[in-house]
């Protein structure tokens, strides 16, 4: 087999004759190593069916229909279950619980469907049936295996022929015929290609476990996420006790849908109704400088609360710190706070956080970052169990946002008496039991929102 040395960009997979200092696909500084690379590349190890072109109406859908992992926040994630045949990956941060909840899908599976196989490439037998015991979940037909042949496990899969494959991690296994380390783009393309292969041939579908970089995204190159069906990640802090599901890629459903868990002794458990779980800390007195926005993940209404503190800067320059809010969208709302509402706020201190742990990235929440920012500022009070929801223009403008019925919904089950909101959306929000406020600039918006 025809073989040379080349340079592969760790990050992308760009390929190069010769060592680059910057990728000049991904811009990417001191990513290339040196490679063997066959010049036939997957050309050998993957045959494709060739058929002639036909219609799209002639051709035949997928044979099976999605099967349940038993986890139903998961399923809501996955778009109502796993197809057969697909490839899955899952990244996260380390000790996430990554494994946790795999470990859990296994035991659900295999209780109601049959065998599973669970690929340990980084821990042994004993460490896995130890986080089971603890967990409480051994199953008899989870079968374990520490391996990272890729060749070996092939034949393991084809001997139990199971309904699930699950490979701890991607990023562990190697192709013998491949004399880069395991975890090169050569190996984690060579080996997930072979996955995929496996996978499409005989309707068993596969999960693998990728690690993740300091900057969060997947370890390797950036071809292992468009060659896998589904792209999922398990997102949270350490010290935090809820973990986010969220899907980014999904050839066979959307990807706005999130699942909720919490970390507990017992494993990860399903949060129902997230918007109470993170509401329980909010105590309901008038507090200056918190807030209570309605947000939107997928199809799921969740209330969070937005805190702000804006105090006197002891230094030269002023300080900006974020968490779970964009830094740049902050910086923004400050400026039309400046401008249009008459806040100098240039000297001062900012620091806006998301209770829980939780990022949002919606333009929903501006108003609310906007009213929180005020009530520190001025140390006023927000209005008790009022909701605040809006995006805000550069002009001051309060713009209408999406799913407004069931944010405004949300907010009533949970007791919240008045909704602060865009008043072009007034009039699809009026829901009996609660009280709807349009607005229609940031400066009346914060008059009504705080007590002067």
């Amino acid at each position: 087999m025809a073989r040379k040395q080349t340079y592969f960009c760790q990050k992308c997979g760009h390929r190069s004759p010769r060592w680059l200092g910057k990728c000049p696909e991904c811009q990417t500084w001191n990513s290339f190593i040196e490679e063997e690379w066959d010049k036939k590349g997957l050309q050998g190890q993957i045959h494709v069916e060739r058929v002639s072109p036909q219609p799209i109406t002639t051709v035949a859908p997928i044979g099976e229909e999605r099967f349940s992992l038993g986890i139903p926040e998961f399923d809501r994630v996955m778009g109502g279950g796993v197809v057969p045949g697909s490839l899955i990956l899952l990244g996260g941060d380390p000790g996430i619980g990554k494994s946790t909840i795999l470990l859990q899908v296994a035991a659900k599976v295999a209780a109601g469907l049959g065998k599973i196989l669970y690929v340990s490439g980084e821990e042994s037998l004993s460490q896995v049936r130890l986080r089971g015991e603890r967990l409480g979940i051994l199953e008899q037909n989870v079968y374990l295996v520490s391996e990272t042949e890729i060749t070996i496990i092939e034949k393991y899969i084809r001997e139990l022929d199971p309904k699930l494959v699950i490979i701890d991690s991607i990023q562990t296994m190697f192709y013998p015929e491949i004399s880069s380390a395991p975890g090169s783009v050569s190996q984690v393309r060579d080996c997930t290609a072979r996955l995929i292969k496996l996978a499409k041939n005989s309707s068993t579908s596969v999960v693998v476990v990728g690690h993740v970089t300091k900057e969060g995204m997947l370890a390797g190159p950036r071809v292992l996420e468009h060659m896998v069906d589904v792209v999922l990640y398990l997102e949270g802090q350490r010290h935090q006790g809820f973990r986010l599901l969220r899907g980014v890629k999904n050839r066979y459903g959307s990807t706005n849908e999130v699942g909720v868990f919490e970390m507990r002794g017992s494993g990860l458990i399903e949060v129902p109704n997230p918007s109470a779980l993170f509401m329980m800390a909010h105590t309901g007195e008038d507090v200056p400088g918190a807030v209570v926005v309605p947000t939107m993940e997928g199809t799921r209404p969740l209330l969070v609360e937005i805190q702000a503190l804006v105090c006197s800067s002891g230094y030269g320059v002023p300080r900006r710190m974020t968490t779970g809010v964009d830094h740049n969208r902050v910086a923004l709302i400050m400026a039309v706070l400046e401008k249009r509402v008459g806040m100098q706020m240039g000297n001062s201190d900012a620091y806006v956080n998301v209770v829980g742990g939780v990022k949002i990235d919606e333009p929903a929440v501006d108003l609310g970052i906007a009213v929180a920012l005020a009530s520190s500022f001025r140390d006023c009070p927000v209005e008790s169990r009022l909701a605040v929801m809006g995006e805000i223009g550069l002009t001051g403008e309060i713009r209408s946002v999406t799913g407004i019925e069931r944010r405004v919904t949300e907010a009533k089950h949970l007791g919240f008496g008045r909704c602060l909101l865009p008043v072009a959306d007034a009039k699809l929000a009026c829901i009996e039991g609660i009280e709807v406020d349009g607005v229609r600039t940031v400066a009346g918006a914060i008059e009504r929102a705080l007590r002067v």
